[in-house]
């Protein structure tokens, strides 16, 4: 079972909206939605990674 399983939503169905996801592409930021099918393939594909703080 996960965290978050049993957690009842605030909204209903027709109170929410849909969320843009937003990328910076070669220097400026532009919607997922507007992504081309290479560019949406080349999204998919990638790998996403946290970076640590160092210690000093």
């Amino acid at each position: 079972m996960r965290k978050y399983d049993n957690v009842k939503p605030l909204l209903k169905d027709e109170e929410r909206q849909a969320v843009e996801c937003w990328m910076r592409v070669m220097g400026y930021f532009r919607p997922v939605s507007g992504f081309n099918k290479g560019k949406l393939s080349e999204y998919k594909e990638r790998k996403w990674f946290h970076e640590r703080k160092i210690k000093l």
